[in-house]
């Protein structure tokens, strides 16, 4: 049984920490929503590995501590963990993909590299473990996998959201020294690194943004196309898609410019963006 007051943990810091996500979890099922806030929990806690650590040893010691409880939920005895109990409660009615949670681990490891992609490539395979992985987790506990076609959706449709939201953090990573735009994609646009450090745009930064976020677009593209054929109850799973369609709108109204107050506030009630693909049934 999972604790006490788990479920509502869970939650509230999915609500706190990833409000995108929360508000695409609220389409769910009640049953199934639970689930999606305890895999949206677990993503906080290990993507927000490199922010709360001092060195990069800490760093793969929380993460190997996650690798630890993972195995521990799979053979049935979960340690004591708000979010671990509540992964456990998932596992027990979902079949969940523990390789997933491992290419997503192992992911998060690449934050902890202050090197950033060598180029685009680079990028979304990063992405792809990260962001596409949890995806397919969400697709797991939706019961909607529906093998390669599921995985395909995931990966175009998770790496378009991913890539939004470096672009979205663009400023707080830039503040914290640490890049994850492609090294290839800045030397060839001549991004001179102090003025992204120093929160300075540029044309050539906003160079580099456009063609992110045109890339961006050609996964939702794709990936809308793969995710019409999946049945009905993956819709929630799927639903950043529609959002990151949205920010992408308001990029290209700021000019690409990631630091424009335009793109960089919060919009005024995002969940109105989803109920249009949830009334549709797609996204």
């Amino acid at each position: 049984m999972p604790r006490q007051g788990s479920d509502s943990y869970c939650r509230e810091e999915v609500k706190r920490h990833d409000r995108d996500r929360y508000l695409t979890a609220l389409f769910a099922p009640a049953v199934e929503r639970r689930g999606l806030f305890a895999l949206y929990a677990f993503n906080q806690e290990v993507a927000r590995t490199a922010e709360v650590v001092s060195e990069a040893m800490i760093g793969e010691i929380r993460l190997q501590w996650w690798r630890d409880a993972l195995d521990e939920i799979f053979a049935g005895r979960p340690r004591e963990h708000m979010v671990v109990q509540e992964l456990a409660a998932l596992q027990a009615r979902a079949d969940l993909s523990r390789q997933d949670f491992e290419i997503l681990l192992s992911g998060r490891e690449a934050d902890l590299n202050p090197d950033p992609p060598a180029n685009l490539d680079s990028l979304e395979d990063y992405l792809a473990a990260t962001s596409s992985s949890l995806m397919r987790l969400a697709l797991q506990a939706l019961g909607a996998q529906d093998g390669e076609l599921a995985d395909k959706t995931a990966r175009h449709l998770g790496i378009a959201w991913g890539m939004t939201g470096l672009l979205r953090a663009a400023p707080f990573h830039a503040a914290q020294k640490r890049l994850y735009l492609p090294q290839d994609h800045l030397f060839a646009a001549g991004v001179k690194l102090p003025d992204l450090f120093e929160l300075r745009g540029s044309d050539a930064i906003d160079g580099v943004a456009m063609r992110l976020a045109k890339r961006a677009d050609e996964h939702l593209e794709e990936g809308g196309g793969l995710a019409a054929q999946l049945p009905s109850q993956a819709l929630p799973a799927l639903l950043p898609a529609v959002l990151a369609r949205r920010y992408l709108q308001r990029l290209e109204k700021a000019d690409y410019n990631v630091f424009a107050p335009a793109f960089q506030q919060a919009p005024p009630g995002p969940i109105w963006w989803l109920l249009p693909a949830v009334l549709r049934g797609r996204v």
